[in-house]
């Protein structure tokens, strides 16, 4: 069973102490609804992954794990057998004792890109909110955060990190499953990232500002989001579907995501970059079983979703409290 006895300890003798005013009762209530189903199989099989001793960890440009030797033939093929019980791998690359997680996303490329802008990471404490499998939280890790949180309500991802976790064991980085309205008003970390979650919400305003609750004074917001091309009053609010997902409310213009940024309070707003979704970056692998980017386009108009709408389009903006 997942313990998260260990970040209790550590928060406990750091600034994030008052969290736990709420949040043990928060996880064991999430105990009592996990514990059935697919998730009782995955944690059967985080418990049969190998214990291989790691003589190198790169966090830095990537996130590999090599053994202190080389693995037999039969334990690779194990290896990959157990990881592939955790599919869809939708954020990565991770790279595990020689054996390549060929993710749907290379999250890497958009790491290269944000990096260059951002404040430098080194003792910070850092929260990414629906961070996935939590592929950015050991890049923030590598780049010199001291102490790093995610936040993602989805059990897979959960065991994904897990299984990443086993390799690696720092207990300086890690993953709660809870979503962002469970969060108190924590105002400890430096650097919040909220990364390709923003569309997801239905009250984009009231996610901002559940955002700069979390932040201390003078921190700084890496958020980003899919957006349209227009000006300060230019939002797309998709029909049922956007680009075949369901769960998609708010495509704001770059002006438009500006002035809602500013509207809340964040100060030193600004536009970083700006990118269109490239099938080199969301593509199928061996590691989903399910469509990607190619499926959700029109197949006559890359430039247009199945639906008609623009496709996707993102950019990162920076903003300080």
């Amino acid at each position: 069973m997942t313990s998260f006895n260990k970040f209790y300890q550590k928060i406990a003798a750091n600034k994030l102490s008052h969290w736990l005013d709420t949040l043990p009762a928060q996880l064991t209530q999430w105990h009592k609804k996990s514990l059935h189903g697919e998730y009782a199989q995955w944690q059967k099989t985080l418990d049969a992954l190998p214990q291989i001793q790691a003589s190198t960890i790169d966090l830095t440009s990537s996130v590999t794990v090599e053994a202190s030797k080389e693995i037999s033939t039969g334990e690779y093929k194990r290896l990959e057998h157990l990881l592939k019980k955790f599919k869809p791998w939708r954020k990565g690359p991770y790279h595990i004792h020689g054996l390549h997680i060929d993710t749907e996303w290379r999250s890497d490329f958009k790491w290269d890109r944000l990096v260059p802008h951002i404040s430098d990471l080194k003792d910070r404490y850092v929260l990414d909110i629906g961070c996935g499998s939590g592929y950015h939280l050991w890049r923030m890790r590598g780049a010199g955060a001291k102490f790093v949180v995610g936040i993602d309500p989805t059990q897979l991802f959960l065991m994904q990190f897990n299984a990443v976790q086993h390799f690696i064991k720092d207990d300086n980085v890690n993953l709660l499953p809870l979503g962002v309205e469970q969060l108190p008003e924590l105002k400890a970390f430096d650097t919040v990232f909220a990364m390709g979650v923003l569309y997801h919400r239905r009250s984009p305003i009231d996610f901002l500002y559940q955002l700069k609750g979390q932040l201390t004074k003078g921190g700084e917001l890496v958020l980003e989001t899919l957006i349209i091309d227009g000006d300060v009053n230019s939002v797309l609010v998709p029909g049922e579907r956007y680009a075949k997902m369901r769960n998609v409310w708010f495509l704001p213009s770059c002006d438009a995501m500006c002035a809602w940024l500013e509207r809340c309070g964040f100060k030193n707003v600004r536009v970083v970059n700006t990118d269109i979704t490239a099938f080199e970056e969301q593509r199928k692998t061996q590691w989903i079983d399910s469509e990607s980017l190619q499926d959700f386009l029109d197949p006559n108009d890359a430039s247009k979703t199945i639906e008609g709408y623009p496709a996707p389009k993102r950019a990162i903006f920076i903003a300080n409290t």
